[in-house]
């Protein structure tokens, strides 16, 4: 017979977040894509986004953003067995961005693995964690979502050029003796996954690199716009019904940080009443793709001590198209 761990749960141990020192207000990004400030605040949200440095790398920033979220859980690197990365910008195919964060930190014997889920990798990440401490696999898990989408962002493309910003968030999640991650809700809707394309392909470009621009991030918005507001909402709601949670007894709903209007459209059709606190992390952060929900997140709570211990709904979608979102319950004040 195969024993499996029974009566343990789940939980959110704590969260980190980092961010580029350099803040790039609309201002500097207008006159290469013929715009304005008010354009772009009026479509998005979006006043201001930080950018790494150009020696700034995808694992200086994970590293930092995992280094903040052990300390809050007072934990070492050495409690940790499983990494989680999540990102889209991690300029090597092979080895992964996860094994040379575990061996910066200092436990290069963790299981280590990245995932490719795009915006909703986060999301992706905590489901398997969760499950991971659930069934005995592992006791605690780093969960990184990070990404440097200036490199990989056309700086004179009108529809994305004002979108994309740099940063990493992280997690850890261990045991409970209360469940406080609910079931992850997760999907795809891949007949669509042109919507958003990271173009051209790495094989073009190498059989052409004369001919061929460097791979850049593409999508066509009013088709994320409705995909996002329509369907993945709903999925938001299936993700509150499978963990038994109404919208009224939400603290905090904290989606991946696209766009204020879809921010503020999907809550309605979730029906989040407005005693809910809505993460617009967006407005100073921009969108940082696999990093926008934890770092929407740290953001949150710094600003509303009061929501540690509170239940959110996460709910992340993108490039795929792919989506996944679950109730947690934050953790509490480190």
């Amino acid at each position: 017979m195969i024993h499996v761990r029974t009566g343990t749960h789940s939980r959110i141990m704590s969260v980190g977040g980092y961010q580029p020192s350099r803040v790039v207000p609309n201002s500097e990004i207008v006159d290469r894509i013929d715009s304005t400030d008010e354009w772009i605040r009026q479509r998005t949200g979006i006043e201001e986004r930080r950018f790494a440095a150009p020696d700034e790398s995808v694992l200086d920033m994970a590293e930092a953003a995992c280094k903040q979220a052990l300390s809050r859980a007072k934990l070492t690197m050495a409690d940790i067995d499983t990494v989680i990365v999540a990102t889209i910008t991690y300029p090597f195919q092979a080895p992964s961005a996860a094994t040379a964060l575990i061996a910066r930190l200092g436990n290069p014997k963790a299981a280590a693995f990245d995932i490719n889920a795009a915006c909703a990798g986060f999301c992706y990440g905590v489901g398997m964690a969760s499950d991971f401490v659930r069934s005995g696999t592992s006791k605690h898990v780093l969960v990184v979502g990070v990404e440097k989408l200036t490199d990989f962002t056309d700086p004179d493309d009108r529809a994305t050029a004002f979108i994309f910003a740099d940063g990493a968030g992280a997690v850890v999640i261990g045991p409970s003796e209360t469940p406080q991650i609910g079931p992850t809700e997760w999907g795809s809707d891949a007949d669509s996954r042109d919507a958003i394309l990271m173009e051209p392909s790495w094989n073009e470009f190498r059989n052409d690199a004369q001919g061929i621009s460097w791979p850049n991030i593409a999508q066509q918005g009013q088709a994320v716009f409705r995909w996002a507001v329509y369907s993945v909402s709903k999925a938001a709601s299936r993700a509150l019904a499978a963990a038994g949670v109404r919208p009224d007894q939400l603290d905090a709903f904290i989606p991946h940080q696209a766009n204020v209007r879809i921010i503020e459209t999907m809550a309605k059709e979730i029906g989040i009443p407005d005693s809910v606190v809505i993460a617009q992390d967006i407005r100073t952060s921009g969108n940082t793709s696999a990093a926008s929900i934890p770092l929407a997140m740290a953001s949150l709570l710094e600003e509303r001590p009061d929501l540690h211990g509170g239940l959110a709904l996460l709910i992340g979608y993108g490039a795929g198209l792919v989506y996944a979102g679950q109730v947690v319950q934050l953790p509490p004040k480190p």
